[in-house]
Order: C-alpha cells, then sequence, then structure tokens
C-alpha cells in the first residue's frame, strides 16, 4: 500500500508524517491528567512521549503516577523497537475496571530505557484523558494508543485502510 497524502500542516501543529521511524522518545512539558470511575487516577507533569511516523504520540507516566491500582491484565504484545509489552487493568472509583487499558514495556530495548517505570494508557476506556488542558481523542482503531490532539495533522494510522502504512 502507498504511503497516504499528509494533511496540510495548519501553525502550530506538527505531522505524524514527519515523525521518524524508528520511534523517538522524548520528554514532554504539559501535564497528564486522566479521569476513570469519577475519580482523577492520574496528575503529572513527569510525562515522556514516543513519536512514530503515521500514529499520534503515546504518552507514558510513571507507574508511580497513578493514585489507583494497576493490575497485570491478559496478554502480550511485541514492538520491534521497545520489546515486549504486558498490559494492565486500570481501576478507577466506584470499582471501575477497565481491562487491558494500559501497558508497558518492563525490559525495554537499548534506547528505549526510559520507559521502563513508565505506563501508557488508552485513552478512549477512561472518562477523560488531559494533555495540557486539552480533552484528547484516542487514536482511530482500537489496537494503537495514541491521542489525538488539535496539534497534530494526520492522517493517522488505525483508519481503515492503514494496516499497510
Amino acid at each position: 500500500m502507498a504511503r497516504p497524502v499528509p494533511d496540510p500542516v495548519r501553525p502550530g501543529q506538527e505531522s505524524v508524517w514527519d515523525y521518524p521511524r524508528p520511534p523517538r522518545v522524548e520528554r514532554e512539558r504539559r501535564r497528564v491528567q486522566i479521569d476513570f470511575g469519577g475519580t482523577r487516577i492520574v496528575d503529572t507533569d513527569d510525562v515522556v512521549r514516543v513519536l512514530e511516523t503515521s500514529h499520534p504520540p503515546v504518552y507514558y507516566v510513571p507507574i508511580a503516577a497513578f493514585a489507583v491500582a494497576l493490575t497485570l491484565g491478559q496478554g502480550a504484545s511485541f514492538c520491534e523497537f521497545k520489546g515486549a509489552a504486558r498490559y494492565f487493568d486500570v481501576h478507577g472509583g466506584g470499582g471501575a475496571v477497565a481491562e487491558r487499558a494500559a501497558w508497558n514495556y518492563p525490559r525495554p530495548m537499548p534506547g528505549y530505557e526510559v520507559l521502563h517505570d513508565r505506563v501508557a494508557v488508552y485513552a478512549g476506556p477512561m472518562d477523560a484523558v488531559v494533555l495540557g488542558g486539552e480533552t484528547v481523542e484516542p487514536q482511530p482503531g482500537g489496537f494503537y494508543g495514541g491521542w489525538v490532539t488539535s496539534d497534530l495533522a494526520g492522517p493517522f494510522k488505525g483508519v481503515p485502510g492503514s494496516m499497510g502504512w
């Protein structure tokens, strides 16, 4: 499949088509707040993001930033760059549980060591995920965990027909 035509980039935006492959990890200055089950479960400015061609950034926060328990979930996956991932069930207020709604790399590959004690969260199952004051949208498709914000230009991997991107 041919690479799609990138969307026009408006002032203040960055194109996901300018992101590198292999992915790059960098510090993020914006605060992350996550609400689930009517409870704020994460509120931190200790954030890194992973940038990869065609994907909205994936944001990782310290496991210790969670005000609620994460329990080991079912299954695993593998990234050719970051290594083997494990999944977590996210617990929120009122007994809410989102199965496999977060993941991390317990033994990341060289170059991605900063992800060791960090967790990424799928935005879709949460009540709200806020990045720097903006409520994010989940990356299309359900498998990938990027967060779509107004400062990004796509199209984003995960939309129908994007499997070969």
